[in-house]
């Protein structure tokens, strides 16, 4: 899994990014600093980042502390100071990289949506199996998972402090396309980004509130909605193309506790830069998140005496908080990219340990079929469709 560190005794685990922009500086915050407040099992080492333009990658290599650049992502696979390779490209390339990295005994950290499709998904969740009887190990990146506030919010339901699950509200709401002479950039283009809204921002709620609540969706009935369906090519602003995904997506669930929910993606929420909202009622109390004040949660009691009741803002920054033992004094607030330096700090303990890392490709799959669920109801007018069985997926 992991070659020898010469220095000292702690193995080390060499990684090798795909693709340098968005995704990949704020990946390389978190393979910088993850060993640098926690304490690991195994000594990261940065051994390349690749992209297609070599000036460019080579520069960001310099700037984001990788030790050397490449261009064809194939040879990354083949390099022996490389453990894991990291998947930070459009989701157009997620399943081709991730299948060869497993393949190529080598572990995956692939960035969220899983893929563009369930087809691709599937595949991908079933070569993360086969890999795993080898040792190999496969995760997707599923960040908002990992912010004290939301893991605080998994452990109290677990804890059964808001009993069973009656409601489920959702939001994820930007606003940074509004503008209709904002270029036709990959992310507007289905063959690259698979959809809009709903995957692009859409599938964090859908991995939020299943992994808070610790159920699953069951069936959806949706609406997706494109407002603005022409805009200008990013090479030539004279000339334009068709936007061929969704602006903003809104759909009805079910969970399989029983739950009703509401969910709506949108980028088009003049106002609201990063607003990503949960809340969630249950019999027993409620929790209620909101990302652009991710250092809060929100708690109610509803066993608390009427003359006392009410939300309490619970500010998650004390040390037996999730992951906040690491940190600054109480108080000191965390940002947007630590959920990635918490995200490598669990991938890295698990692949120490041999432990499979959540969320898994299974768990991405199963993102990717409520995503693929929503845009199939929307065509059909709404109407509701439910999910196929994840148990049933062949090994």
């Amino acid at each position: 899994m992991a070659t020898a560190s010469s220095a000292a005794s702690t193995p080390t685990l060499g990684v090798g990014m795909i693709g340098y922009s968005f995704m990949g500086a704020v990946h390389s915050h978190a393979w910088r600093s993850a060993g640098r407040f926690f304490s690991l099992p195994l000594d990261i080492r940065m051994s390349v980042l690749c992209g297609r333009t070599p000036e460019a990658v080579a520069s960001a290599a310099t700037t984001m502390g990788w030790s050397s650049s490449q261009t064809d992502w194939r040879e990354v696979l083949t390099r022996d100071d490389v453990d894991l390779v990291d998947v930070c490209t459009p989701g157009s390339n997620h399943a081709e990289i991730a299948i060869a990295a497993l393949n190529a005994g080598k572990h995956v950290l692939c960035e969220k949506p899983l893929a563009n499709t369930v087809d691709e998904a599937r595949e991908m969740a079933r070569a993360a199996r086969r890999a795993e009887r080898s040792g190999v190990r496969a995760m997707v990146g599923f960040n908002y998972r990992r912010l004290p506030a939301t893991a605080l919010a998994r452990r109290l339901v677990d804890q059964g402090r808001i009993g069973a699950v009656r409601h489920v509200r959702a939001q994820y709401l930007q606003d940074f396309i509004t503008d209709p002479t904002f270029p036709l950039v990959w992310r507007l283009r289905k063959e690259q980004a698979g959809s809009g809204a709903l995957g692009d921002i859409g599938a964090h709620i859908v991995d939020l509130t299943q992994f808070v609540t610790g159920e699953h969706i069951t069936g959806v009935s949706g609406m997706t909605e494109t407002f603005v369906e022409r805009r200008p090519l990013p090479e030539d602003a004279t000339e334009y193309g068709d936007v061929t995904v969704d602006d903003a997506a809104t759909f009805l669930a079910r969970f399989s506790g029983g739950a009703l929910a509401t969910f709506e993606a949108t980028r088009l929420a003049t106002g609201r830069k990063n607003a990503l909202r949960i809340e969630i009622n249950g019999e027993l109390g409620s929790l209620a998140f909101d990302l652009e004040r991710l250092n809060e949660l929100e708690f109610h009691d509803a066993t608390e005496p009427d003359a006392t009741a009410g939300f309490r803002r619970i500010l998650v920054t004390e040390a037996d908080h999730p992951y906040m033992e690491a940190w600054w004094p109480p108080g000191h607030g965390l940002g947007y990219e630590h959920t990635f330096t918490h995200e490598v700090t669990d991938l890295v303990r698990d692949l120490a340990e041999g432990v499979p890392p959540r969320p898994s490709f299974s768990d991405g799959l199963r993102v990717q079929r409520v995503l693929e669920a929503v845009e199939h109801s929307a065509h059909d007018s709404g109407r509701w469709t439910p999910l196929p069985d994840d148990d049933a997926e062949e090994p």
